[in-house]
């Protein structure tokens, strides 16, 4: 399928659960990449799918294979009401990352649910999907992925900079492209505030009204993790056993939680954007909307931040879904080793016909 024209639609769904982001977005080829989004649209979990999804880690492999064919269902009628809604009838591929269940490169595993065979049967489109396995077998940390789409679709930034579930950056770097998570975001966030009732901390204010522990604050900055060099990447199962014990031994309001732990995002984002002189950094991801966040990395950093439009907040990382299964599709090489550690450059996912 090499042209220089894709229709294509990319579907993510993240670590933080704020829900199943789509794009229907038109690529063209002309000496270099543009994109134009035409429509897009997140479809929030419901009760069920939200409290499934937060579990993954603790189900047995067993248990996972059953949750991955009623959700690969699931996310087919998505797909297909994403369509339907916006009379979608020109595509060339449907592109998705699925949602990840395990991440454990150290182990070479990792698990990306809804990436079935039956999902291309189901929506009777060619699909391109289960982009992180084939890495992690090359000896890579499967992730990021974004980078490349980063590359080719955003070069005119410094950095860029993705606030969600985690955060992780990436940058070209004495002429490679190189990424790395950096620290946990919404997933830590959203685990506390829930504890109040909430979904999410709107703007930080709950964090803003609280106080910083400043031994909480040394310790989380002491974990080994921000000493080591890239490539890494962080997961669930990272959190579990590393932010919230250390953060259930101390006893803190929740805001006084959150605005510790935002301290920390800060810091550590500050620390890796500092390392180069005068940049521009793009940022993207829900925790864009994290006014009290923003403001807290503004105060920490000596560097530009740029917050583009609100579809390339909410949708950049679908978007780049979309393009990783384009180059799939063009044989093209969408994962680099400068990245993710992989033995080498490789054209990573699965093509699956109707």
């Amino acid at each position: 399928m090499i042209k220089h024209e894709y229709n294509i639609i990319g579907v993510m769904s993240g670590t933080s659960l704020d829900g199943i982001d789509l794009v229907y977005a038109k690529f063209c080829l002309d000496e270099t990449w543009s994109f134009e989004i035409v429509h897009a649209q997140t479809v929030e979990y419901h009760s069920y799918w939200y409290d499934t999804l937060k579990e993954l880690v603790n189900k047995s492999i067993k248990e996972l294979k059953e949750i991955d064919t009623n959700y690969t269902e699931y996310l087919a009628n998505v797909i297909k009401n994403f369509v339907t809604k916006y009379q979608i009838k020109n595509i060339d591929a449907i592109c998705s990352h699925g949602h990840t269940a395990l991440h454990q490169p150290e182990n070479k595993l990792t698990y990306q649910i809804g990436n079935k065979p039956v999902l291309a049967q189901l929506l009777k489109e060619i699909v391109v999907c289960d982009f992180r396995v084939q890495d992690v077998e090359l000896g890579g940390q499967g992730a990021p992925l974004v980078p490349i789409g980063d590359e080719l679709l955003f070069s005119e930034f410094d950095f860029c900079l993705n606030l969600g579930g985690f955060a992780n950056i990436s940058m070209n770097f004495k002429g490679i492209r190189i990424a790395y998570d950096i620290c946990p975001v919404n997933i830590v966030l959203n685990h506390f505030v829930g504890k109040l009732g909430l979904n999410y901390d709107d703007e930080g204010k709950i964090a803003s009204k609280g106080n910083i522990s400043v031994d909480l604050l040394n310790q989380l900055n002491a974990l080994d993790f921000y000493k080591a060099t890239y490539p890494k990447s962080l997961g669930l199962e990272w959190v579990n056993t590393n932010i919230f014990p250390l953060i259930d031994t101390v006893e803190l309001e929740i805001q006084d939680i959150l605005k510790t732990f935002v301290e920390h995002i800060a810091i550590q984002i500050a620390s890796e954007i500092n390392k180069k002189n005068t940049s521009t950094v793009l940022i993207t991801g829900g925790g864009v909307y994290n006014v009290y966040l923003i403001d807290r990395i503004k105060v920490h950093s000596i560097q530009k931040l740029i917050v583009p439009k609100k579809e390339i907040i909410e949708f950049k990382e679908a978007l780049i879904f979309g393009f990783l299964g384009l180059q799939k599709l063009r044989n093209e090489v969408n994962c680099l080793r400068s990245v993710t550690g992989a033995i080498k450059d490789h054209s990573s996912g699965k093509i699956f016909l109707p």
